[in-house]
């Protein structure tokens, strides 16, 4: 149990959850097999507007599967955000393959489109943009960069589920995209995952090396060097149960951010934007300080309260298996510094909020912008 009175995530397990793991539980269907891994698949496919779903057991698995049916190994980089959770660059490194970074825009938090351009090498064979705690990322300036320089695009949409840019879901712009289902996603399957594609061939590659590699024809004949991601039936059934809430919970994390601008307003406090042209999904909403130091003492505030929050992730390049080459990336490392996740379940009460946002003034009444 959290020690905080206020956890920053916690999911809503009231809906289908319980009767489809207990059909698992019965039938006795609990592996990786059975109806609703079939069922999950064809209905986040349909969701999101893609040919092809594969399910995995989590989300750094699917980053690994997509980049292994990409072809991607030794010799090759991938441009990938500074400014990302740590599994979108350790995918990278696992298939051999080399991860550079960029930087982040300052407004969005999004990965840099410039910037990209600048780090594009002879060696570079794909872009991995993030769409960073809800917040789409500029996916006409990377694909027009992607057909010019003749490159792959995996869309690392593990934060985005429900997220649009110009009307079309996240994940669908990509050659192959993924998303993760941990147990604090907008919908959960406890830890799951899932790699979506319009393209046969890729969405054929991702379902032969998640399962062993087993051959298509031959009864235990494996053709490659494959790996165990699959993901099991229980909680496929659970991904099912959310996926039939998704539109109550992404309407209520849109809700909620709109109560926190409310509450929060006057307040030193610079909300993510929600970019022209997109649908942000709120996965966290998060927020900056004006200076390090005020996150630290906010966060330390909120915390005496029994608020939790987190931080903004580490740049990457900071991080001691990635700084081998010193750069800097100063708009990364300055949101990292000052930005804060508040907490950004979508059943947040009223009152919760209002808890929260009487701790933060009384910091700042305290310690000034």
């Amino acid at each position: 149990m959290s020690k905080f009175k206020i956890p920053v995530y916690q999911p809503d397990l009231s809906g289908n959850e319980k009767a489809y793991v207990n059909e698992c539980l019965d039938t006795s269907w609990i592996s990786s097999r059975g109806r609703f891994v079939g069922e999950f698949e064809n209905r986040f496919a349909s969701r999101i507007g893609v040919a092809h779903a594969a399910s995995v057991c989590n989300g750094t698995v699917a980053l690994h599967l997509a980049l292994l049916a990409l072809g991607l190994g030794p010799g090759d980089e991938v441009i990938v955000p500074t400014l990302t959770y740590i599994a979108s660059v350790n995918a990278i490194t696992y298939t051999g393959a080399t991860p550079v970074f960029a930087d982040s825009e300052a407004r969005g938090w999004q990965l840099d489109p410039a910037d990209v351009e600048r780090h594009i090498t002879p060696r570079t064979r794909a872009i991995m943009p993030v769409h960073l705690y809800g917040q789409s990322c500029d996916m006409d300036a990377l694909t027009a960069l992607a057909r010019k320089h003749r490159l792959f695009v995996i869309e690392d949409c593990a934060e985005a589920f429900g997220t649009l840019y110009k009307g079309r879901h996240v994940g669908t712009f990509g050659d192959i995209s993924t998303f993760s289902f941990f147990g604090n996603k907008t919908i959960t399957t406890g830890e799951g995952g899932m790699v979506v594609t319009n393209d046969k061939t890729l969405a054929e590659r991702c379902r032969h090396y998640k399962g062993q590699g087993l051959a298509a024809h031959r009864e235990y004949w494996h053709d490659v060097v494959g790996y165990n991601y699959r993901m099991t039936n229980i909680a496929a059934a659970i991904g099912l149960a959310q996926l039939e809430r998704a539109d109550e919970f992404i309407v209520a994390k849109r809700a909620l951010a709109a109560r926190y601008r409310d509450a929060l307003a006057g307040l030193p406090l610079e909300f993510q934007a929600e970019l022209t042209e997109t649908v942000h999904s709120y996965w966290m909403v998060s927020v900056l300080t004006r200076t390090p130091e005020h996150r630290e003492g906010l966060r330390e505030h909120l915390a005496a309260a029994g608020i939790e929050t987190r931080p903004l992730f580490f740049p990457v390049h900071t991080m001691p298996m990635y700084d081998r080459h010193y750069r800097r990336h100063p708009v990364a490392e300055d949101l990292a510094w000052r930005g804060i996740n508040l907490p950004s379940w979508p059943g947040l009460k009223d009152e919760d909020v209002a808890c929260i946002a009487s701790a933060a003034r009384e910091y700042f009444s305290h310690h000034g912008a």
